[in-house]
């Protein structure tokens, strides 16, 4: 049985036959990112959290969402960024993970945008590690590079 905070496996079977694919995007610095939108539970803005020791670096802690206790994983953390000046906050984009829901923590939240998946291409080999460990692929748009996460791979899941 699947509840409403995981991915459920027919629903990325079906993603995998669609023509056009339905992306949300945001933005780590000057790189553009996205999701399948069938993945995304929720977008928010920065929730206060609880550290969780023992983690990971770049779990950055616990929200509490209406009861739902859910990761909060810091992206730039996880694929090599520099991390946010002081005073500014991050996004939350909340995705279904095998594993249940987690939060992508973000710079700045785009549109949900609609590509043709003839548009999309394996992931640049100029990618850097770690950015090249979590990219599965890549849409080109007119005036920049759309990259595409492996959210499961970025949760370890």
């Amino acid at each position: 049985m699947t509840t409403s905070f995981q991915i459920d496996e027919s629903e990325l079977a079906t993603v995998a036959h669609r023509s056009r694919n339905q992306l949300c995007t945001f933005q780590l610095e000057n790189h553009h990112f996205c999701v399948d939108a069938i993945r995304v539970q929720e977008v928010i803005r920065f929730q206060s959290m609880t550290p969780v020791p023992l983690t990971e670096n770049y779990v950055r802690g616990l929200i509490n969402l209406r009861g739902q206790i859910v990761t909060a994983i810091d992206l730039r953390k996880r694929l090599g960024f520099d991390d946010l000046p002081d005073g500014t906050q991050p996004m939350n984009v909340v995705v279904k993970s095998r594993g249940g829901p987690v939060s992508l923590l973000v710079d700045r939240i785009g549109d949900v945008t609609e590509l043709d998946t003839t548009d999309y291409e394996e992931a640049p080999p100029t990618l850097t590690r770690p950015l090249r460990d979590y990219i599965i692929g890549a849409y080109k748009l007119d005036s920049q590079l759309l990259l595409d996460l492996d959210i499961d791979a970025l949760v370890g899941t």
